[in-house]
């Protein structure tokens, strides 16, 4: 009996994917327990994950008493297991977000090569994560966004293997980490609907829209809508099997009327999701780091999530800042990439530029229709690795073959010197994302524009 061999070609992917990978880790990982104490919104995430793993839902640290919570509960769950791992410490409810983040660089790995069956295209692209220092700052801290960014992530690369009933299972985990994620499960069940419409359609089958309905819409019903609210539902037992969490008895108070068939415990569930919303959509507090959706993507109001002015760094004012700043030229490098990618998909209609455009258009275009919401820059990192896979679609473009097959020399170099010189980017700014002590000179040198400061 014969064993094969791996295919060079899968071997290598391996290699570089959890190689690259690995390095990455170890930038999240460094001084992990550094800045000590709570950093930013850490101060609600970290405690709460720790009510979550001793009582099952949120319960004030101090009172005991049930806390009013705006987010569903599966990033909690997640800081939770590093907690419990670990402890409950700096490391302890910040290495799930280190561990996380490494494996979405590995995965953006797999995904371009999905997309477009290139190694250097999906090398550049974990390239481009792993030197993008927002990613790294989101790595290091205990929030939620970066749980949201890699079960949408997650769901994509589903999405990409046909995986369906696995996709919707990791999109319900995102909107269960932050509501954001429903607009992605909305974009994709569109997405795969239109594709099975385009393929009957190509096969030149009679009435294409009524067979995509008869045949498969309640199908695609069952993986994007009812699998992610059972995800969704499940996600919330500590509450259920706890009568101590927040509206937990709120049904019991009430006189019974029309909808009394319904489980009290399901009917104080939805009277506590209608308070949630009534948070989200009417909060207009004032906050000096508040950016709006316009000024995202060219970093233009940077979220600092902590600074101090200690002493130690050998000179007479020191500084030391953790700021959540993606790096600038890749960002900046993303704004011209959706323009060619916009180009693209107008003049060729290729699907993978459509469906990159629908992912970005999921992650951003719904916040614009909050402006007197307060929201900050940072919210970017769920949609960020789109950005950098736009980046790659348009790098594949410039570096298309002529005629006669060939990539002309010079832009093979470009494409090499463009990945360097992000790279380089990444390491200027380092002392922000690791948040060192550095002397108040080289910080001030690292503020580019006054509303970075």
């Amino acid at each position: 009996m014969t064993t094969l061999a791996p295919r060079p070609g899968i071997t290598r992917d391996r290699f570089t994917a959890w190689g690259l990978g690995l390095v990455a880790l170890l930038f999240r990982i460094w001084h992990l327990q550094s800045p000590k104490g709570f950093v930013f919104d850490e101060v609600y995430y970290a405690q709460n994950a720790n009510s979550l793993l001793h009582h099952g839902v949120e319960l004030d640290p101090k009172t005991n008493a049930a806390q009013f919570i705006v987010h569903p509960p599966v990033g909690k769950w997640m800081i939770a297991a590093g907690i419990k791992l670990f402890g409950y410490h700096e490391f302890g409810w910040r290495i799930s977000a280190a561990l996380v983040g490494t494996a979405s660089i590995i995965m953006i790995f797999y995904v371009s090569k999905r997309l477009f069956n290139n190694y250097f295209l999906a090398l550049g692209a974990e390239i481009l994560m792993s030197a993008d220092g927002l990613h790294l700052v989101m790595s290091r801290t205990a929030l939620l966004d970066i749980f949201l960014m890699f079960f949408t992530l997650l769901g994509f690369l589903f999405i990409l293997r046909g995986q369906h009933y696995a996709a919707g299972i990791s999109l319900g985990l995102a909107a269960a980490t932050k509501w954001s994620g429903v607009y992605y499960l909305v974009a994709y069940l569109a997405f795969t609907l239109y594709v099975e419409y385009r393929q009957n359609r190509a096969l030149e089958l009679e009435h294409p829209i009524k067979r995509v309905v008869r045949q498969k819409l309640w199908l695609r019903a069952l993986q994007y809508i009812v699998i992610p609210i059972v995800a969704y539902v499940v996600s919330w037992a500590g509450w259920f099997f706890n009568t101590s969490g927040y509206d937990r008895k709120w049904a019991n108070s009430q006189r019974h009327g029309f909808f009394s068939f319904i489980p009290a415990p399901i009917r104080s569930l939805w009277h506590y999701h209608s308070e949630m919303w009534d948070f989200h959509t009417t909060l207009t507090a004032s906050h000096p780091y508040a950016a709006n959706p316009w000024s995202w993507l060219i970093m233009g109001r940077p979220t600092s999530f902590y600074y101090q002015a200690p002493k130690g760094c050998g000179a007479n004012a020191c500084a030391q800042e953790v700021l959540a700043l993606g790096t600038p030229l890749l960002w900046w490098s993303g704004v011209i990439a959706i323009a060619v990618t916009i180009g693209y998909w107008i003049a060729r209609r290729e699907w993978q530029s459509g469906l990159l455009l629908l992912s970005l258009a999921a992650g951003y275009l719904p916040w614009f229709n909050w402006q007197k919401r307060t929201v900050f820059n940072f919210y970017t990192i769920a949609f960020e690795p789109f950005i950098i896979l736009i980046i790659i679609y348009a790098l594949s473009k410039f570096l298309e073959p002529n005629a006669e097959g060939v990539i002309a020399g010079p832009r093979r170099f470009a494409s090499y010197g463009f990945l360097a010189i992000i790279v380089l980017n990444f390491l200027y700014f380092l002392p922000l994302y690791l948040g060192n002590l550095i002397t108040y000179t080289h910080w001030s040198s690292l503020m580019w524009f006054p509303s970075w400061i």
